[in-house]
């Protein structure tokens, strides 16, 4: 079984593993290009939630858990995804797979249509909004349904969707679902609060509210649907918004250095570019690092090397 996005790959349920292999952890650290460090912070705060959600499936007559993990951009959800991922099927025996919310972005050709009929800034990839919601809806009831999906997947060099015959299919129904996020969890604000930009991008590019306005329909909206749908809330906390940019940054470095050769033209970042790139992003992190943590069911704190400082008392679900 396949994850999406930078994920990897799982093993499904059942699958026979050669035991004069590594330990699955070590695979897993060598595939993330990960410290031995990583594997010691994992066991300790992870692995108790990994066992708690295969207690849970098991509890509620098998049926499908969709688990939600909100992060700031930077912060290790999709590693953290592969992590759950894989301890589920490899020490619960369960088939499990991790999706990301970046695979569902609309198209380039999508976005330029919304840009054109609601606000240009729908242009760039990223707000509530830009996902293909419904897309994904499909996608979640055929995982949770008898039969083969296929689950999308979005190249950001590219800033494109891949052809759909590129992407991995899976064998449903998947006994726990683990989506990540950066706006994943995210309610909208007060109308009150719209009012005021919270930076440049907001002020000069937005000066009437109709993008930020939009955004928060979306969220009570579409997306307010699909959170409903969460069985279990997971947040990596990042310590402020003052570290995003640093570790967005980080993170197109690493595509820019994996991709250079094959990005479409302007797909790729410079430091000025991508420093108005994540204003786009910066109401709604912002939102969700003050409003969030009350909601969820485990919260983890960063610190600003992204290492867990603490974690408040998980309020899991029986």
């Amino acid at each position: 079984m396949m994850g999406t996005g930078t994920t990897g790959e799982g093993v499904a349920a059942g699958d026979t593993e050669d035991t004069s292999q590594p330990d699955w952890r070590t695979a897993f650290l060598s595939m993330e290009g990960l410290p031995d460090t990583y594997l010691t912070e994992a066991q300790r705060w992870f692995d108790p939630i990994a066992a708690h959600l295969a207690s849970m499936h098991h509890r509620s007559a098998k049926r499908t858990l969709l688990v939600g993990l909100n992060g700031a951009q930077g912060a290790g959800k999709s590693t953290l995804v592969a992590y759950l991922r894989d301890w589920l099927v490899r020490e619960a025996g369960l088939s499990a797979l991790s999706m990301s919310l970046d695979d569902f972005y609309l198209t380039r050709a999508e976005r330029r249509e919304l840009a054109n009929a609601v606000h240009p800034l729908f242009a760039t990839r990223g707000v509530p909004g830009t996902h293909d919601v419904a897309l994904l809806q499909r996608t979640l009831e055929g995982l949770m349904a008898a039969g083969e999906v296929a689950v999308p997947r979005f190249n950001k060099a590219l800033d494109e969707r891949q052809a759909a015959a590129t992407w991995p299919r899976i064998t449903a129904p998947v006994d726990v679902i683990l989506l990540e996020g950066w706006c994943l969890g995210a309610a909208p604000e007060a109308p009150e609060a719209l009012s005021t930009p919270c930076n440049a991008l907001e002020q000069h590019e937005d000066a009437q509210g109709l993008w930020r306005g939009y955004v928060n329909r979306q969220l009570a909206g579409p997306y307010a649907a699909l959170h409903a749908q969460c069985d279990v809330w997971l947040m990596l906390k990042a310590p402020s918004f003052a570290e995003v940019l640093r570790w967005r940054t980080e993170q197109e470095n690493r595509l820019r250095a994996r991709t250079a050769a094959h990005a479409a033209e302007n797909a790729l970042m410079n430091d000025a570019a991508l420093a108005r790139f994540v204003q786009h992003y910066e109401r709604l992190t912002r939102h969700c690092l003050a409003g969030l943590p009350s909601r969820m069911d485990v919260v983890w704190m960063l610190d600003s090397n992204r290492a867990i400082q603490s974690c408040a008392e998980p309020r899991l679900p029986a």
